[in-house]
């Protein structure tokens, strides 16, 4: 811990805090201001800030961590405001506190920052040269950091999400960050390939194991020793293919199709899929016992609409690809294309949005990309002629219930994001529609088992 911020704090609250903090942490400097720019601040990862609580506490706190993610920051009160303070939270926030604080809680802040610091240092080291993530989103910008702190292990990971989202990218972002990144890299996707050529695909085969076979063959174990397997989309496995591969895993040794004697195999198994796995646990389609080893450590990976920050670093990284792809000059996102980019719900996530700046980048003949060049004209018109929730007459009670039900059918009934959208915790939600006429009537989330699953290996 190098230093400590206090913002936003009247004199007589910054000068009590400052004699406290001088007394627990006698070696620490601590520096006051009632303004701040973000921009200007010396903060980093082994800086803990304590911020006062005001109307624009969650816009200085969105400013600071655009500024500086790994930054530790708690914010403290006069008065207690549950819903402020779980708006503060899903911002990023450490704490919510209410004046005064006593000695022993502000010594566990110091501690929790020193360790956080500690923690983000050891990722950053992990995470040089590795940039095969792009992301501007505060929440995945700290979900990459631990990932980095588990990519060195040889733990299996687990990667979840909606399809688009970016897993096979965060895959290779681990390998990169591994102790394997120079070793082979080796990805099959089990949805895509017949269930008779899936196996042998897998675990090799010998000369003449089976019609067709002419030479032996090794499989993408085989391929990989040493190196990283990613298993895309491992739901769609078939369940006698899945108690093979549980084998594999636990023995560290794969037989061939027709083979006489297992070969020894070292690799590191990466896996994703777009479905929630404890439904299909559950369901009998997936085996609990390969969940359980599979799922050392799971990544949940956000879909784009929850993170809107990403849109434009997202839509400039593929302009640029394409640019070296077709040996032509990028152009730039003119102010009202970068705004209909932001409003699309992008239900296909960064793949959609992929293939959206391929389309206009082939449409375009100047050296901006305008509206009519993203062929998402029909999706905006029709959100923009939808009629509106909000009219003369209406009731804040009734805006406020148009409002949720709107906010949850955007997410296909997510209760957990629709709560992150609407700033609000995901228990004033629940409460909020149990109050409601029709709040009994929403139906639950496919994966809201899943976003809810308590699982000490999971991450994000």
């Amino acid at each position: 811990m190098n230093r400590v911020w206090l913002l936003g704090f009247p004199e007589n609250e910054a000068a009590s805090l400052c004699v406290q903090l001088g007394r627990i942490a006698p070696g620490i400097p601590v520096e006051s201001r009632r303004e701040f720019d973000a921009e200007l601040l010396d903060v980093d990862s082994e800086t803990l800030v304590f911020l006062f609580d005001s109307k624009v506490a969650i816009g200085q706190t969105m400013r600071l961590f655009q500024h500086e993610p790994t930054t530790n920051l708690v914010v403290l009160a006069q008065h207690a405001d549950a819903e402020h303070a779980s708006q503060l939270m899903q911002a990023g926030a450490m704490d919510y506190r209410v004046l005064p604080s006593p000695d022993e809680v502000l010594e566990i802040y110091l501690r929790k920052a020193e360790h956080q610091a500690h923690l983000s240092t050891q990722a950053s080291q992990q995470r040089k040269d590795c940039d095969s993530f792009v992301t501007q989103d505060i929440e995945t910008r700290r979900l990459l950091d631990k990932v980095a702190l588990i990519a060195p292990s040889c733990a299996s990971v687990l990667i979840l999400g909606e399809s688009g989202t970016g897993k096979e990218r965060l895959a290779h972002f681990i390998r990169e960050c591994s102790k394997r990144k120079d070793n082979a890299f080796v990805a099959i996707n089990c949805a895509a390939i017949p269930e008779g050529v899936l196996e042998a695909e897998l675990f090799g085969h010998e000369k003449g194991a089976f019609t067709g076979a002419t030479s032996s063959r090794p499989g993408k174990f085989e391929l990989a020793h040493e190196g990283t397997l990613l298993l895309d989309e491992i739901s769609e496995m078939p369940l006698h293919l899945q108690a093979k591969l549980l084998r594999v895993l636990q023995e560290g040794e794969v037989d061939r199709l027709g083979g006489r004697s297992p070969i020894k195999i070292d690799v590191r198994i990466l896996a994703t899929s777009n479905r929630n796995m404890v439904d299909a646990v559950q369901e009998g389609k997936f085996r609990q016992d390969l969940y359980y080893r599979l799922n050392v450590v799971s990544v949940q990976l956000p879909p784009l609409r929850t993170r809107p920050n990403d849109v434009e670093p997202l839509a400039m990284h593929f302009l640029k690809l394409f640019s070296e792809m077709y040996n032509k000059p990028s152009p730039g996102i003119s102010h009202s294309c970068l705004t209909q980019l932001q409003q699309h719900s992008w239900p296909g996530n960064a793949r959609e949005l992929e293939n959206c700046m391929h389309r206009s980048f082939l449409m375009c003949t100047g050296d901006q990309l305008l509206e009519e060049h993203l062929g998402l004209e029909s999706d905006f018109q029709q959100r923009r002629e939808e009629p509106s929730a909000i009219h003369a007459g209406l009731s804040i009670r009734n805006m406020e219930q148009a409002l949720i039900k709107e906010t949850i059918k955007h997410v296909n009934g997510n209760r957990t994001e629709a709560a992150k959208l609407l700033g609000i915790s995901i228990r004033t939600l629940r409460n909020k529609l149990h109050d409601m006429d029709s709040g009994t009537s929403f139906a639950e989330s496919p994966v809201d088992h899943q976003t809810t699953l308590a699982n000490s290996g999971r991450i994000g």
